[in-house]
């Protein structure tokens, strides 16, 4: 079988190290399964921009995080601006929040299987998932799952 390619936005790198949060638990459960080799995992510089931002001692630990779990960095094109842009004008993702999209179109346009995120607001949700499809396929992409890390984790049993 294949090795699933998953893009990890974000929330999961904030959450990873925040002990309070609901799915904190999940969040280390879906790095521990990319350690072993699970899935092969990617982000972008549009994470690694957000991840600049945070306070120094988190910022250091949560960048660390793509070193430690050898998580590819990609970068954007001409095309993943487009794609976003596509989705922002068709109400999917709103303008003001226009890094969300470029989260979902940097994955489509690398073709990955999959977006791992905690944003409930933007990404993570039926409006998005069924928008972006229709998006990627009139524009020769295919349908990049949208999850919560507890939607992708295996079962204790499996």
């Amino acid at each position: 079988m294949r090795k699933q390619k998953i893009y990890l936005e974000t929330t999961l790198f904030n959450i990873c190290f925040d002990k309070d949060r609901e799915a904190h638990a999940d969040t280390v459960k879906l790095f521990k399964e990319i350690a072993t080799g699970k899935y092969e995992a990617f982000t972008s510089t549009y994470v690694t921009d957000e991840l600049e931002n945070a306070p120094i001692e988190k910022r250091d630990k949560m960048i660390g995080l793509i070193t430690e779990y050898n998580i590819s960095v990609l970068a954007p094109n001409d095309d993943t601006v487009r794609i976003a842009e596509l989705y922002a004008c068709e109400g999917i993702i709103p303008k003001k929040y226009l890094t969300d999209g470029l989260h979902i179109a940097i994955a489509t346009v690398n073709d990955l299987d999959m977006i791992i995120s905690m944003n409930f607001q933007h990404i993570v949700k039926r409006k998005t998932k069924i928008g972006t499809e229709k998006i990627n396929a009139l524009n020769g992409y295919r349908a990049v799952g949208i999850y919560a890390p507890m939607e992708v984790l295996e079962d204790e049993d499996d």
